[in-house]
């Protein structure tokens, strides 16, 4: 037995799971159902013009359904987990008070956390952050990841990363609180309900490895040239999202389309890999096959009180 909806009608309606199992499709299909707009909850399809290798839907393909956190950013920024947790209720509050239902869409677990549950986010402060960063340079990570280990024994033996490492330094520093004190918790901040969408692993790959050559087709590594010149690899965020940091190899002549086609690929079935596990973790996610008959009924089905 699944977990227990809440029972509001007014309940936020998340489709989660792994990418190209359909979401965007679904979202669209629930907000026609149900009188319901769209939060987009991908992080890289905030992007202008990020739109053939984030998958993002077309105009007609939304068909008449508004959809909220398309399109906010230039490639050049930098996307923020608080930032969004604002926006995203703050168009969830909106859609609400004019009747509507609101439908989050997409696989960045972090986003969906922010947008649904109690989840705060310590303050920054960049002259501290500079100058652990400065220290790192200098005297190398390891002394760093060492005094993070011995102050916060639970950041410290999660975290490997560099910027992740001063990051829970600052927040240390910054707030008095440990970083691991910040971690979500499974506790929804407003009423929710999370379908989840997935499939047999090997109908999946193929469903990606085709997908990914549409996007080639589609005009891929056009697209990376011309967000290149828009000042991609500037962008922190953006220029890492699967499809384009292989693009811009070919756009440097260090590879072939072809090449680039197959590590996208890869990629992408490693990052569906830990999508899955992400959200298979949460025990309040319902969870679909998104191959299955009746699909939209099915998860029409979930939402009844």
């Amino acid at each position: 037995m699944g977990p227990v909806a809440p029972s509001s009608a007014q309940a936020v309606v998340a489709v989660v799971g792994p990418t190209g199992t359909g979401k965007s499709d679904l979202a669209v299909e629930l907000a026609l159902a149900l009188d319901g707009e769209v939060v987009n909850a991908d992080s890289m399809q905030f992007y202008r013009g990020m739109d053939i290798g984030t998958a993002k839907l077309t105009v007609p393909e939304r068909r008449g359904v508004p959809h909220h956190l398309l399109d906010i950013l230039d490639v050049r920024e930098e996307a923020s987990v608080s930032a969004f947790q604002a926006e995203a209720r703050a168009a969830i509050r909106g859609i609400q008070a004019r009747g509507k239902r609101a439908i989050l869409a997409g696989g960045s677990g972090l986003y969906v956390r922010a947008a649904l549950d109690v989840l705060e986010f310590p303050g920054t402060d960049p002259a501290v952050r500079a100058r652990l960063e400065a220290e790192a340079e200098q005297v190398g990570i390891g002394v760093l990841a060492r005094r993070l280990a011995a102050a916060d024994p639970v950041s410290g033996a999660r975290l490997r990363d560099a910027r992740r490492i001063i990051r829970a330094l600052e927040v240390l520093e910054v707030t008095g609180r440990p970083f691991s004190s910040y971690m979500p918790r499974r506790e929804y901040a407003l009423p929710a309900v999370q379908i989840g969408l997935d499939m047999d692993r090997s109908a999946l790959h193929a469903r990606l490895a085709a997908r990914v050559d549409r996007m080639v087709d589609g005009g891929l590594l056009a697209e990376v040239r011309r967000l290149d010149a828009a000042g991609l690899r500037e962008g922190k965020t953006a220029s890492r999202a699967l499809g384009y940091a292989q693009f811009l190899r070919v756009a440097d002549g260090e590879s072939t389309v072809e090449q680039a086609a197959e590590q996208t690929t890869v990629a992408t079935r490693q990052f569906a890999r830990r999508q899955a596990t992400w959200f298979h973790a949460d025990p309040r996610v319902h969870w679909l096959d998104a191959l299955g008959p009746d699909l939209v009924a099915n998860a029409l089905g979930i939402l009844e009180p």
